[in-house]
């Protein structure tokens, strides 16, 4: 192996394990939506409500509130619970160990990683960040993502751009897209990918290598949003993850 494929394959085997980690998105067993009225659901201690500014539970211990807006994780015997905000909405989501979707998980093909699909690009930022409305795998959901700016960069002579969403640490990049490839070797609604901060000069590596699956591709308990229009590439990135076996 090369070293361009020894550290991709070291990244996608930790992608893995993370993916199929004890209390990871594989573990999820449900997906409850919370109304004003109070409800008990299987596994979950105590009743949950949602209020306009907050989850509410009313456990043995007394009442917690969980701020909207605010992700958070409790713990219960094997399970862990997912008390979240999703489009405006309550929801929780528990997640235990020996969930079969977990259990009987094969993992995730991929393409052979070559270097033609690290593509370097250049960052455009617009003159402000703006909010930028997606739709989810669940009908009726929106997500609205902050965008600071669009990457372009060519392939196979084609000049493409992607819109960007703020990635998870300072500077970098999250982009959504489908191509070519959806829904025929890779999972049709989505392919996300992480890209480093730019340079100073705006230069990024789009390493389409890295295309990772989004949970919606594994459980049907998800919430996962979908590329912006602009974001459908016309052309196949044979590169990434393929649909899960």
């Amino acid at each position: 192996m090369t070293s361009f494929e020894q550290q991709w394959a070291r990244w996608h085997d930790e992608h893995e394990q993370r993916r199929a980690a004890p209390h990871g998105f594989l573990a999820i067993t449900g997906l409850h939506w919370l109304t004003e009225t109070p409800q008990r659901f299987p596994g979950v201690p105590g009743e949950w409500h949602a209020e306009p500014d907050a989850i509410v539970a009313a456990l043995e211990s007394g009442e917690r509130r969980f701020p909207a807006g605010q992700d958070t994780t409790l713990e219960h015997g094997d399970l862990a619970i997912e008390v979240a905000w999703r489009g405006g909405h309550g929801v929780l989501r528990p997640r235990d160990p020996a969930h079969e979707t977990r259990v009987r998980y094969l993992g995730t093909p991929a393409y052979t990683p070559d270097e033609k699909w690290a593509v370097p690009g250049r960052f455009v930022p617009f003159d402000e960040p703006k909010p930028v409305t997606v739709g989810s795998v669940v009908e009726g959901l929106e997500h609205v993502y902050e965008s600071p700016g669009r990457i372009e960069f060519t392939i196979g002579g084609q000049d493409l751009s992607l819109t960007a969403f703020n990635g998870g640490t300072p500077g970098a990049l999250f982009v959504l897209f489908t191509d070519g490839t959806s829904g025929i070797t890779t999972y049709p609604a989505n392919r996300s990918l992480s890209v480093a901060a730019p340079g100073p000069d705006g230069s990024v590596i789009v390493d389409f290598n890295r295309a990772t699956n989004l949970p919606c591709a594994y459980t049907e308990f998800a919430t996962c949003p979908l590329p912006p229009a602009e974001n459908r590439l016309p052309v196949s990135v044979e590169a990434g993850e393929q649909l899960p076996r």
